[in-house]
């Protein structure tokens, strides 16, 4: 007899907690075999393949592509052993949570519109639940009519006598929201448990709410319109316990659904923003890097300093290595070498603050981040254990991570753990800049555009390769001076390359 198995998001390490589905490689119905790829998912570090463990037919899959799911949410239910296949769904394949969950009785079926397999309604119960998401109505026991669900409900594949029009039925919208109909058991469909913890702290009931969401998935914006429209008010709305007796809920119950799509002022058109106006949502990489910047500015007192320096000689050493046979040297690769070597001069700028312990901890090994502009956003690889790399070992690892940056393929492993960060911003063409320390590390270098100008040199004005280079630092790890000496050691390296070879 055939076992119904279900695969849970793994643990994808380096503190993740979620992930968005950005592509389902498997259909319901497909037979997979053990550890084939079934989604792509994006975390807040990379693009992952995840592949199950588990060989058989493939009978229910949670969650929308564009969707997020908590680590430990479920993915997908697999029928493994004999008689696998008699798990095939004979309609509606391409349904997600169509298919009996393990330890369904026979005849559990007739009720697959509300079982509990989207992990983000059920969180792993094993009772079917009420739903509030699409309304299937050959799911309906009762025979209740269609209309509590969000528009366009009534899509092809719900093809059951008697379900009404998409908006039959319906009790009410608010600002191009749908109000419920009525309570609804069981847990209510929202994308994470941070959203419930928000609703939980403001004393929000999320039954009130219908969200924007796929099918109605509340979001996080939801519930913080809801809070808005109930401060707006003069403060949070009563909310009744119970429906009233035409099936509608109270307007002052729903006052934080009316309000969820409202800017703030009286007689909005229903519009979520106003016209010509975009939301766009700081979930991934780009959600990533916006906890991150802001997380470094609300605990790290930073400071920067900068120095102009003269590259003319630098450029010169490079162009006559790259003369010679061999690999070519990248700029970058020199400008990290250059960094490690300070970095042993000056070992509090490679190191981290432990707030718990009170404690500074200084790292024996330089894990060296360099910041990489790609179409997904900003990330920082990592060059694991630079201060051990010659420059073609580094030419070669930046031209490996920076190619994966770009094609999505870093690893998680391989955008964590950096002791240090190189900022080349001259890429883009300007001079200066202060950078944000790279939270929990305690300094960046900062590396602008080689450009020629006037300079001094030998005494005489000349036009000389002038880069500004800029360290910002942890005050917490050292003073001005160490950051000082740092960074007045990289600019002699850069103006005179043979200071080099007393570290080497």
């Amino acid at each position: 007899m055939a076992q119904v198995l279900e695969f849970k998001l793994p643990d994808l390490g380096e503190g993740l907690t979620e992930a968005e589905i950005v592509r389902w490689l498997v259909q319901v119905g497909d037979v997979v075999a053990v550890d084939q790829p079934v989604v792509e998912v994006e975390t807040a570090k990379a693009m992952v393949e995840v592949p199950c463990p588990y060989g058989g037919v493939v009978t229910a899959r949670f969650g929308e592509e564009g969707a997020e799911l908590p680590v430990g949410a479920p993915l997908l239910t697999v029928a493994v052993g004999e008689g696998a296949e008699g798990h095939r769904p004979a309609a509606d394949p391409g349904t997600d949570g169509g298919a009996a969950r393990a330890g369904e009785q026979p005849g559990a079926g007739e009720r697959r519109s509300e079982g509990s397999g989207n992990v983000l309604v059920g969180y792993g119960t094993s009772e079917a639940p009420a739903r509030r998401r699409r309304v299937r109505p050959q799911g309906r026991a009762s025979g209740a009519t269609a209309g509590s669900g969000t528009a366009g409900a009534g899509t092809a594949g719900s093809g059951t006598a008697g379900a009404g029009p998409s908006g039959a039925g319906v009790p009410g919208r608010a600002n191009g929201r749908v109000r419920a109909a009525e309570p609804v058991d069981g847990p209510v469909p929202v994308i994470s448990p941070l959203v419930r913890r928000l609703a939980r702290e403001n004393d929000l009931d999320l039954r009130e709410l219908t969200g924007s969401g796929p099918d109605g998935l509340i979001l996080r914006a939801d519930v913080e319109y809801a809070l808005r429209a109930a401060a707006a008010q003069g403060g949070r709305a009563t909310r009744e316990t119970g429906p009233h007796p035409d099936g509608t809920v109270r307007e002052q119950a729903l006052a934080a659904t009316a309000g969820a799509a409202a800017t703030g002022s009286a007689g909005s058109t229903g519009s979520a923003v106003p016209p010509g106006d975009v939301r766009i949502p700081l979930k991934g990489v780009r959600g990533a890097v916006a906890d991150k910047l802001a997380r470094s500015r609300r605990e790290i007192p930073d400071a920067t300093c900068w120095v102009d320096a003269d590259a003319t000689e630098l450029m010169r050493a490079r162009a006559a290595m790259n003369a010679a046979s061999g690999p070519k040297i990248s700029l970058v690769a020199l400008l990290a070498r250059i960094c490690t070597a300070a970095l042993a001069r000056f070992p509090e700028l490679n190191s981290t603050v432990d707030t718990q312990a009170r404690e500074i901890v200084r790292f024996d090994h330089v894990h060296l981040g360099f910041a990489a502009q790609t179409d997904r956003g900003l990330v920082v690889p990592v060059v694991r254990d630079a201060h051990a790399r010659d420059a073609e070992a580094l030419t070669s690892e930046f031209a490996r991570l920076t190619e994966a940056a770009r094609a999505g393929r870093l690893t998680p492993g391989e955008l964590t753990g950096g002791t240090f960060t190189l900022n080349n911003y001259g890429v883009f063409g300007v001079d200066g800049s202060t950078p944000i320390v790279n939270h929990p590390e305690a300094a960046m270098l900062g590396v602008g555009r080689i450009v020629p100008k006037p300079w001094v040199h030998e005494g005489e004005l000349a036009v000389r390769q002038v880069v500004q280079l800029s360290l910002t630092f942890d005050h917490r790890v050292c003073d001005g001076g160490t950051a000082g000496g740092f960074l007045r050691y990289v600019a002699d390296c850069v103006e005179q390359p043979a200071v080099l070879l007393r570290t080497l």
